[in-house]
Parts: structure tokens; sequence; C-alpha cells
């Protein structure tokens, strides 16, 4: 029977994301293992709008590509459930709890599994923390994937939320799995990662091992040729150009967007901008007439290009002509910015990411902060200012330089003998010993 190891994520495609890639490492180091990546499928009945996407548009299209190049990579659907709880308004309660209602699925399938393979582990997103009883009963060491950094997840600061309940629950389970693997390196998140390995979270019982085992970086875009945006960027200097992309959930109001229109236009800066309509009508084309000022377009048609809706973000940062990038300081973003060495200004919009924009900002340096008004609007002028302020003053190029320097480092980790590479082999022998 061959050793097999079995991913179970979140369907938000930055989870997925995250997780294929785990198992495309596991098969790049030790391809001794076979990869089975479990996904959700889309309940059947007519959920709220908060629900999460799961095997739709772009995250169909990633899977339909990850299996014409990564064969050796098995997905399996679980079929639709039906059972899904219709009365909460939070995407987070959400995320949590639909994986509860497809455990009867889950166990049948690992039962199927376990009759030709033996599991030596299963990994599961903590948002499929549901997971974790059917395994444990199931006697298959289970391990955690944290798609994030090592720093504290949003819900821990409403203690009166479901949410809130949900995290004590991961927590409690997290401390009882085989051990936690972290999408991060030592370098980026040192004290973090020193306190969880000394034991200071988990002050009753011994810590899990930890295994920091990125960054792990898409490489699903890298082919790209026939993006007129990057066409456009081969045309201007190197690092004039600064980037805004606000991840595949990040929306703005109307007037935001207006004003984040201004502010480039007033910065004269050179930008690449990923614009998407606001909700509700954020899966439609943008009508960039309608939503950017009068005559934006024609003015700054010599320094800008705004794209509709998505483009392929590692091929964007990777690109000579990138010299910044406006965030929303999620963290595959944030991972992808220091792996091409491109400097940031955070502008989080909802999860851990407003967590994260303090680590970037205050601890690690490597992002400029965004103020924002009560209501929580950007104005141009701010914009204006953080932009200059990255792309020509001397505190942006500390923070370039910053940057560049952490670029080597993660580097350095991935590399035969760097830190994530090492923790992955030791991982991949405690598997081989269970």
């Amino acid at each position: 029977m061959e050793d097999a190891i079995v991913l179970y994520p979140s369907p938000g495609r930055g989870h997925l994301i995250s997780m294929v890639e785990l198992g495309k490492l596991i098969l790049r180091n030790h391809p001794s293992f076979s990869i089975t990546i479990l996904i959700l499928s889309e309940p059947n009945t007519n959920t709220n709008s908060t629900a999460p996407n799961y095997v739709a548009g772009s995250t169909t299209k990633y899977i339909t590509t990850v299996n014409s190049t990564t064969p050796s990579i098995s997905f399996h659907h679980l079929p639709p459930i039906s059972e899904v709880p219709l009365s909460t308004s939070s995407f987070v309660e959400l995320s949590y709890s639909i994986p509860r209602f497809n455990n009867q699925n889950l166990h049948q399938i690992l039962k199927t599994i376990s009759q030709t393979s033996k599991p030596k582990a299963f990994i599961i997103d903590f948002f499929c923390d549901a997971a974790f009883e059917v395994a444990t009963n199931l006697d298959i060491p289970t391990y955690y994937f944290f798609t994030s950094g090592a720093n504290l997840p949003e819900p821990w600061k409403d203690r009166t939320s479901k949410e809130y309940q949900y995290s004590l629950n991961v927590a409690a389970h997290m401390a009882k799995s085989n051990g936690l693997l972290v999408n991060t390196f030592d370098l980026l998140e040192t004290k973090p990662i020193k306190a969880i390995s000394g034991g200071l979270c988990v002050p009753d019982r011994p810590t899990p091992p930890i295994f920091c085992i990125g960054p792990l970086i898409s490489d699903s875009n890298q082919d790209v040729e026939d993006y007129e945006c990057l066409n456009w960027l081969n045309s201007q200097p190197s690092r004039s150009v600064v980037f805004l992309c606000f991840g595949s959930l990040g929306l703005f109001s109307a007037k935001q967007l207006k004003e984040i229109a201004v502010g480039l236009e007033n910065s004269g800066q050179r930008f690449l901008w990923v614009l998407r309509n606001p909700p509700p009508d954020n899966e439609k084309d943008p009508n960039l007439d309608e939503l950017l000022p009068k005559g934006f377009l024609e003015r700054t048609k010599e320094k800008g290009f705004v794209v509709k809706k998505w483009a392929p973000q590692v091929a964007v940062l990777r690109h000579d002509s990138v010299g910044g990038f406006v965030t929303h300081c999620g963290w595959n973003s944030v991972l992808e910015a220091v792996w091409c060495g491109v400097p940031m200004v955070g502008w989080p919009l909802y999860a851990e990411q407003r967590l994260n924009r303090v680590v970037l900002v205050e601890e690690v340096k490597l992002a400029l902060g965004l103020n924002e008004s009560e209501d929580g609007l950007v104005s141009a002028a701010e914009l204006e200012k953080r932009v200059k302020e990255l792309m020509d003053s001397e505190v942006g190029t500390e923070v370039r330089e910053r940057v560049s320097g952490l670029r080597d480092e993660a580097v350095t980790a991935v590399k035969e003998g760097g830190s994530s590479h090492v923790a992955l082999a030791k991982l991949a022998e405690l598997w081989r010993q269970n």
C-alpha cells in the first residue's frame, strides 16, 4: 500500500492555492508520498451571499490547470450537501460550520482511501476544524495547516461572537494535533514562532511541533505572455510602477474608487490598478467610464493602466517595472511581495489583514500604513501621500532595502539546507515513522 497524504483545504481561493502549493512541495521533495486533496462542493441550497466561494469561477479554472500540470495530485470532490444554515450572516461562521455538515461524507472518503493506501497524515485548514474528530476517530495522524502568518487571528478580538468560540475550539484541537504547519519562514516571524515553539501558547500540555515550510508561492501564472497589462509593463522604466490589487474578495464602494483614482492621478506616479465593480455587482465587468472621474483614463494614459477584475499577480510582482504594491495584506499577497522583493503600502480590508498590517508596518517594517477616516474611507490625499512616499522618498527607499534583504532570506529558506526545507524534511520523516 502506498503512503498517502490527504489535504483538506477551506474552499476560498487563497486557502485552496496555499494547500495545493503544499501538495506540490511535498511531491517535489518527497515523491514517494501520494497526494489527495479533498474539495468541498458548493451546497445545493441557496445560502445567503456571504457563503464562501466554493468551486466556482477562477477556482474551478485553477483546479483544472493543476490537474493538467501536476497529474500526480488527485482531487476528490465531496458530494454536495443540502443542510446548510441559512440564519447566519457571518462569512467566518459559515466557513467554520459548513465543513461540519460534510463530516459524514468525509468519514466515508477517508475509510475508502484507507482501503487502498495508508494515510500517513491528514492535513486540514483551520476552517475545517470539524474534521479533526473524524480523523482522530479513525486513528489518522492529523495536522493543521495555517495559511495565514503565525499571528493571532482576527476572531479572537470579539469574545462574545460565535467566531470566537469556533476559534477556541480550533486552538484546543491544535494543541492535541500531531503538528502545525505554517506558511511562513523563520526570519519573517521570529517572535511569534519563538513564542509558540517555546510553549507559551499551550501552558498545560506539550506544544505540538511547529513546521514553518513557506513561503509557498503559486507558480500557476508564471507562463503568462498575452496579458495586456504585462505588455504595458514592458514599456515602463525599471521599478517605476506602483501596483494596486486587493485580492479575490477585496471590494470598494464607488466613492472609494473615485478617491483612489484622484489620489493616483495627483501622485504623478506610474500605476497598474486592478479594479473590481462595487458590491453587489462585483462579479460583473466594471464600467470604467461610470466608475472613474470624467477624463481620468485619457489624462493618465501615458502613466497608468487599469485592469478589470483580475491580473496575474505573481507575474506582475516579478516584473522589473514594478516598484511598489498597494495591498490588502492578505497573507498570500504579502508572501508574494516578499518573494519578489516589492515594498508595500498596507490597506487591510477583512479577516486577519489588519493584524498583518501591524506586523508589516511596525514589526518587520516592510510596508507603509494608510490612515482611514472613521467611516473607513481612505482619502485621495492620503493615498497620494503614501504612494509618493513609497516610490520617491528616503522612507520608501529604506522599506525597499529591507524587503530586498528579506527576499534573499526567503529564497534561502526554501533551498536545500534552508530552514523551511529542513522543517519539511523533519515532517516527512515523522510521516514515514508512523
